[in-house]
C-alpha cells in the first residue's frame, strides 16, 4: 500500500511540474510545441474514413485540436492549430488524404478547419483559466463545447460553399459525426482529466480553492 501511495504522490507531482514547465517555457520553445502539436494533427488527419453521402470524411483531426488546448493551453494551443491551417493553406500537405492547399480552406471542409483553432484555443483558456474544471464530467461537458464550435465554423461554411440551408448543412456536415465525436471528446475527457493537476499553476481564477498536487 505504501508503495502504491508513493506512487500516486509521484505521480502528481510529476504533473504539476510538468504543467508549471511548459508555462513557464520560452515564447520559441511554446511555438515548437505548438509544430509538434500541429504535426500531429496532420498525422491524425490520415486517420479517415469516407462517407458516401456526404463531402465531409470522419478524421482524427479533432481528437488533436482538443488535446491541443489542454496540453498546450489557450495561446499555444490555439496557435498550434493555426499552425496547422495556415501551413496547409500554404501548400504542405497535411490536411485529410495528404491535401494542402487555400482550395481546402476556402472548401466545404474549410470551416471546420477554424473551427478547431478556434476549440483549441476555447479548452486551453478554460483550463488555464479555472482549476475547478479539471474533474471529468466537467471535462467531457468542455470537450463537447469545444466540438460544438467546430461544428458551428463548419457547418456554416459547408452551407454557404454548397448553397444549401441550415437543415441540410447540420444534417450532411453535423450530425453524421456525432458518435464519432463523442468518441473522441471522451478520450480528450480521459486523457485531460490524468494529465491536469488538480492544483493552480499559473494563477488560475479559483487558485484559492484548491492546494498544489505535490
Amino acid at each position: 500500500m505504501g508503495n502504491i501511495v508513493q506512487a500516486l504522490d509521484g505521480y502528481r507531482a510529476f504533473r504539476y511540474r510538468f504543467f508549471t514547465w511548459r508555462y513557464e517555457l520560452p515564447a520559441v520553445r511554446k511555438v515548437t510545441l505548438g509544430l509538434g502539436m500541429a504535426a500531429l494533427t496532420g498525422l491524425l488527419a490520415q486517420v479517415r474514413i469516407p462517407l458516401s453521402f456526404t463531402p465531409v470524411p470522419i478524421t482524427g483531426q479533432v481528437l488533436a485540436a482538443l488535446l491541443a488546448g489542454v496540453l498546450l493551453g489557450r495561446s499555444y494551443g490555439g496557435l498550434s492549430q493555426v499552425l496547422y491551417v495556415g501551413l496547409g493553406a500554404a501548400g504542405l500537405p497535411w490536411f485529410a488524404a495528404l491535401t494542402g492547399g487555400l482550395g481546402v480552406l476556402t472548401g466545404v471542409t474549410g470551416g471546420y478547419l477554424v473551427g478547431m483553432a478556434l476549440a483549441a484555443a476555447f479548452v486551453g483558456y478554460v483550463n488555464d483559466r479555472y482549476v475547478g474544471v479539471r474533474s471529468f464530467w466537467r471535462q467531457l461537458v468542455l470537450m463537447l463545447t469545444g466540438v460544438g464550435v467546430i461544428y458551428a465554423c463548419g457547418a456554416l461554411q459547408f452551407a454557404v460553399v454548397l448553397g444549401v440551408g441550415p437543415g441540410k448543412a447540420i444534417a450532411l456536415g453535423v450530425l453524421p459525426f456525432v458518435i464519432p465525436d463523442l468518441v473522441k471528446a471522451l478520450i480528450a475527457a480521459s486523457v485531460a482529466t490524468a494529465l491536469l493537476p488538480k492544483s493552480s499553476y499559473n494563477g488560475e481564477v479559483d487558485a484559492g480553492r484548491y492546494g498544489r498536487d505535490p
